[in-house]
Formats: structure tokens, sequence, C-alpha cells
């Protein structure tokens, strides 16, 4: 079977790279175009990239050369690691060129029309790309997000807590690695032995995404789930992988052994 020819969408960031290493021998795809800022135009991939990640870059996608970021380019689909200060413009034009954009941007994700996917819990939220479509003028083209790093932690539990029981509040914690900065981060001497107890616009994505994700699809919209979320977000001496503890208040009794079985 042949494969999806993938490109990337600021491939030399750290979130680019790590795009590069988890597609790296994918059975279904392919990275055929990495595309970063002007001053990475032009040179192969392995000179345009100062790579951070733990393991080494991929064979690849060495001498692959960096082209800019704006359609066209040589792939069926497109990852995009952008920022968000660019990401809604420059995903909505190449969806308007007829690509399929996977974004892990924030820019987007609470857009009525745009799926938040979790492909283990809402794959039928795939079902607002037709009226995402009509909406925005687009003819193949489309936007699925993906949600925030913290949020993809406590969202399956919950989604099985909600399910079974309906889930009333939620009281959440999260303890972010500073990988989830990107590059160069937090300052050492601010994270080294301390934890800094604020992360500029963490808490409001902890708050609302969940609801989207455990929302139903009816009528060419979500209907967000009605629960609230309270959120504190640290960012915590730690290089990769986040914590997040969490306390669920249900809608009705759940035994022990029946939220174990959810």
């Amino acid at each position: 079977m042949s494969k999806y020819r993938v490109g990337i969408l600021g491939a030399t960031g750290t979130v680019g790279q790590r795009f590069c290493q988890l597609l790296e021998d994918h059975p279904q795809f392919e990275i055929t175009a990495l595309a970063a800022s002007e001053r990475s135009v032009g040179k192969p991939f392995r000179e345009a990239c100062a790579w951070k990640l733990a393991s080494a870059m991929p064979e690849s996608v060495k001498d692959i050369e960096v082209k800019q970021i704006a359609p066209p380019l040589d792939c069926d689909i497109v990852f995009s690691s952008l920022p968000s200060s660019v990401a809604r413009e420059t995903e909505e034009e190449f969806a308007r060129a007829g690509y399929p954009v996977i974004s892990n941007s924030s820019a987007l994700r609470m857009e009525e029309d745009i799926p938040l996917l979790i492909p283990e819990i809402n794959p039928e939220h795939l079902g607002l790309i037709p009226f995402q479509q009509q909406k925005r003028g687009f003819d193949r083209g489309f936007i699925v997000t993906n949600p925030n790093c913290a949020v993809v932690s406590f969202a399956p539990p919950l989604a099985a807590l909600h399910r079974k029981f309906g889930v009333d509040s939620v009281v959440v914690t999260t303890l972010q690695a500073v990988s989830g900065a990107g590059y160069p981060g937090v300052a050492s001497l601010d994270i080294v032995d301390n934890v800094l107890p604020y992360i500029a616009g963490e808490e409001p994505k902890a708050e609302t995404e969940a609801q989207k994700i455990l929302g139903i699809f009816e009528d060419e919209s979500i209907v967000k789930a009605d629960f609230t979320v309270s959120a504190q977000c640290f960012r915590v001496s730690v290089i990769d992988g986040h914590t997040a503890s969490v306390r669920v208040n249900l809608k009705q009794n759940a035994p022990l052994e029946s939220v174990v079985e959810a």
C-alpha cells in the first residue's frame, strides 16, 4: 500500500522535530516536505535544524530541502507545529489550497466548525468537516486540531467516567515538563530546584477543551459537555512528560468497582 506523503510546517522547532521522529518508518506516512521560517529556506534540513531531541535526527529527513511555509508543498497532508500567532492564517491558507491540515496549534481548537480530536474518544466529530468546508470555502482541504498536551493526559479517563456516570465538575492540577515551553523555553535560573505556579495561557485551555472533546456531535455542531473544570497549571523541573492530579465529582454515586470497570 502506498503511503501518504506528509509535509511538516514549523519543522525546525521542537514540536516539528517530534513530528519527524514519530513519523519515521511509519507504516502509513512518509515525510516528503519540510517547511520553516525564511532563515531556513533553501537549506538541507540537517543544516537548518538545531536538533534538540535525545534520539538522532532521522536519516530520511536530513537531506530534504526546507521550503517556505506556503502552498504548494510536495505532499498529500500537512502536519502543523506552527506557533499560534501565525497558525490561524497559514493553516487556513493550506486548507484552502486543498491540503488536509492536522494542527498542533491552539489557534483554531475552539472554533465551532473545527474538530478537536482524540481519535479514541470522539472520532464522530470528524463529521464537522463537510460543514467546515462549506462555511470556509474549502474544496478538498480541511483542518483538524489536537488538544492541549495536558488535556490529552486526563481526557481519556474523564471520557469513560462521563459516559457511564456523568461528570458534574473537575478540579485538575497539572505539573508540566519544560519541554512544553519549547526551545529555549524556561530560563534555568527560574526552573532549577523550583516550581513555577503559573503558565501563561494554559489554564484556559485546560478549563475549556475537555468539554468540547466530550461533547455530542449534533445538527452540524458540537454540543459541549455540561461540566465545569477548574485548573491550576505548574511548570516543573522535568524534561519530558506531564502529570495531572484530577478530582472528579460525578452526577451519580459510583462504587469503586464500577469506576474501575468504566
